[in-house]
């Protein structure tokens, strides 16, 4: 299983981000990737150099999950949490997202669609944010090398 292709990111609408990419992987893998701690944490990760060092998922509608991250070089620690809305395995999850020290006001939800063709995996993620300015925000910052590079991880865990 190897990479096919860059991670796309595209503004929609007022308010939301839509990020997609394609893994050389059946749907099933991917999406257990996205609610096991054990394999989040191998690869939900952001750019080098940082580590996860709480990974709560529970998989059911009303779950709460917690991810935080730690950098190497300072200990600088990235706390966010959220609330499963939905889970239809193993095509969609719906999450809220709240980071502990917001870079941007509100609340956002995450909508992780899969889709699977040939064997290879679509994973569309679309994220809606409270403001226009909440969501511009997001897409001036680091957001998108810190996905890519995840997403690299996640390509290479599935093809391991």
């Amino acid at each position: 299983m190897k990479n096919q292709g860059a991670l796309t990111v595209t503004a929609s609408g007022e308010r939301e981000i839509v990020m997609t990419r394609v893994f050389d992987a059946p749907r099933d893998l991917v999406f257990d990737a996205f609610i096991k701690p054990e394999l989040l944490k191998r690869w939900l990760l952001g750019p080098d150099g940082w580590k996860m060092i709480v990974c709560e998922f529970d998989p059911k509608p009303g779950g709460k999950y917690r991810y935080v991250w730690r950098r190497d070089k300072d200990g600088t620690q990235m706390g966010m949490s959220g609330v499963v809305q939905e889970i239809v395995p193993p095509s969609r999850i719906v999450t809220t997202e709240k980071f502990d020290e917001s870079w941007y006001p509100g609340e956002a939800v995450g909508t992780l669609v899969l889709t699977e063709k040939g064997g290879k995996t679509t994973v569309t993620q679309t994220v809606r944010y409270d403001s226009r300015e909440a969501r511009d925000g997001v897409l001036a910052s680091p957001m998108e090398s810190g996905v890519a590079a995840s997403y690299d991880r996640l390509a290479a865990l599935l093809a391991a």
